[in-house]
Formats: C-alpha cells, structure tokens, sequence
C-alpha cells in the first residue's frame, strides 16, 4: 500500500500520530478513515472522531492511491431559464455540499442542456474523476437509473423511480402526502376538492396524483372533471389555475385545494381573495411545504395548514447513503412521512351545498 503519509498537508495531524494516540497502526487508521469495510465500525468511528478533533485532512491524490477513489460526487441538473421560481435547487445545493464536506466528500456540479438526459453523465463519467452520484427530480422508469446501474456506477437517488427499488435512495411518501390532505379535508366536510399538482413526468408529482384519486375514491368521492391542474411550479401558475376553477359557471365551484408548493399556494389565496371569497370560511388550502427559508407557510394570511418535510432534512441522509454505499455498505432505502401541521387556512366545507357566487 502506497505510504499515504507523505500526501497530508503540512502542520496538520498525521495517520502516524492519530494511530499513536489510539494505539492503532497508521494503516488501520488509513483504512478506518478510507471506510474500508475489514474495519469495524466501532473503530472507524472512533477514528474519525480522532481525525477530525485534531485537525487531520487528506490529500486527494493520496487517498486515491489508496482507496481507488476520488472523494468526489457529481450532481448533474436542468437549469430553467428562470430560476428565481426555483427555490428547493438552491437550498438542496447548499444542504448536500455541507452534507458531503461532514464525510470529507466534494460535491461537484454540472449543467445539463441536452434533450438526451444521459449526455452529461456520459460526459462526466469519461473524465474518471467521479465516485459516484447524487440524482434529483427522478421521473417513473428513470433512464439515469438504470444506465448507471448498467455501469456499476454508484448513487442515491432523492425521491424513488419505481414502487420497489434496490438503490440507495432517501424521500417521502408522496402518496400519503396527498392522501393525508384529502383526508384532513373530507373531515371537514369538503367533497368538491381541487389538486394543482407539479409536472407529472416527475415521479413525486405521479404519486401525488395517485394518492389524490385514491384518498378521493376512498371517501366514496370521484375527482370532479376540471379539478386536477398540472405542471403548476410558479405563483402565477397556480393563481390562473385556481381563477380558472373558481370561475367556472357550469358547475360548482372546489371548496378546497390541495397544492403541491407553499409557492401555488400563494397564488391560490390570491385568486379566491381577487374572487371575493375568504379562506378558510369558503375555500380551504392545504399545500406541501419544503420549510424554504424565503416562504415561510406560518406567515401566510392565514396561516398556511401544510404536509411539512424539509427539503434540508434529506440532505444529510442522501449524502451519508451514498458514502457509505461507497464504502461497501449494502443499499438502504429510506421513505418518510411528511408531517401534517394544522392552521387557520383549513376550515368546515361551506354549509350551503352550493356556494352561491358573488
């Protein structure tokens, strides 16, 4: 084994003098820290405690010698043209490269402009400097799934592409997100229940869609014709969405809505505010909330009744699936429930049977 020592940074703890405080040898120490999987976990733990309490950091050519590995990750993303609307790609980016920096891995970041969505990873992947990756916004039957698992490529996916997968993977459960809104809701006496849902080609907003109709047949109630919005991302999508359906004369107007973003459900209250109604008197929202630092859902008026998962909360779980997935662990699959946090934009479905209209 090549003698690693000679690559750390100057002035900093050495493998020798972490071993000699523990009493290990500095190729236990080079292999704890390294994660292979012959040492256990105990004491790659206490190794790293060791390491990090005394300043201890690797040189990157050094610990590919050693391990065959780059201590770096690739994450690969569509830019919008307009990405000011796109508030979970800039605390993801931010959340996963403190998340990997924790492990002593380097996030690094592409721009994907293809129509082919497996161009850029075939570009990465013949420059040899990655270990893996992280994927975001997977779609049902994800073609980035299985051309990586072709390639004995590693990475965790944020959110699943299929019903039973055997990759690392971190999310929620997406039809329960919407099931548990339409739930809270029947309760409350509401059957005329509108969904504005994301672009269904993304796998989140299908599951969405699924647990919606689900929790609607199961409440003896049919998703009403013209009640289902798609590719809603925006406020202002969300309002012409929400005008539309309020608007309508040839049939009752929803009593509820089910959003799948803090960012629709602004521009829904907009719209049943511009239509002279009231939340939650006349119309309920529910929404999903990412806990984003810029539209805080307890600050809406009324407050905002929200399925609540933190988008940085995935951060820490998807980066240590996929270092120690790295490290020879076997893959975990790990899906939450977001929680249900009740406020004042949900209330009792409107006594009349058909509210009449301003």
């Amino acid at each position: 084994m090549p003698n690693s020592n000679r690559f750390e940074d100057p002035g900093l703890a050495t493998l020798k003098e972490i071993g000699a405080e523990l009493g290990l040898s500095p190729a236990t120490v080079s292999r704890a820290l390294n994660g292979f999987p012959e040492v256990n976990v105990k004491t790659r733990d206490k190794v790293r405690e060791a390491a990090n309490r005394l300043g201890y950091r690797p040189n990157r050519v050094a610990q590919r010698l050693v391990t065959g590995r780059s201590g770096m990750v690739g994450m690969i993303v569509k830019i919008r043209q307009d990405m000011s609307a796109d508030q979970t790609f800039f605390e993801m980016l931010t959340g996963l490269t403190a998340a990997l920096a924790a492990r002593d891995v380097d996030l690094v970041l592409a721009v994907d402009q293809e129509a082919d969505p497996l161009v850029a990873y075939r570009k990465m992947l013949e420059r040899d400097v990655l270990d893996g990756f992280v994927l975001n916004a997977p779609a049902h039957d994800d073609p980035r799934v299985a051309f990586l698992r072709e390639n004995d490529i590693p990475f965790v996916l944020h959110g699943q592409s299929g019903d039973a997968v055997d990759y690392p993977c971190f999310g929620i459960d997406n039809q329960k997100v919407s099931a548990d809104a339409v739930r809270l809701l029947t309760g409350l006496g509401h059957t005329r229940i509108a969904l504005l849902n994301g672009k269904v080609n993304y796998a989140y907003a299908a599951d969405r869609l699924e647990g919606f109709r689900t929790a609607m047949a199961d409440a003896g109630l049919g998703a009403v014709d013209g009640f289902v919005g798609e590719n809603a991302e925006t406020e202002s999508e969300g309002y012409l969405q929400a005008l539309d359906m309020l608007s309508a004369r040839d049939q009752a107007r929803p009593t509820a809505f089910v959003c799948a973003s803090t960012l629709i459900a602004a521009g829904v209250i907009r719209a049943v505010k511009d239509r002279g109604l009231r939340v939650p008197q006349d119309v309920s929202v529910v929404a999903h909330d990412d806990a984003l630092p810029q539209l805080r859902a307890i600050s809406f008026d009324p407050a905002l009744t929200v399925t609540r998962a933190p988008l940085r909360d995935a951060c820490a779980p998807l980066a240590n699936l996929l270092v120690d997935h790295l490290a020879g662990a076997p893959p975990v699959q790990q899906i939450t429930r977001a929680e249900m946090i009740v406020r004042q934009s949900t209330g009792p479905a409107p006594i009349e049977e058909r509210t009449p209209w301003p």
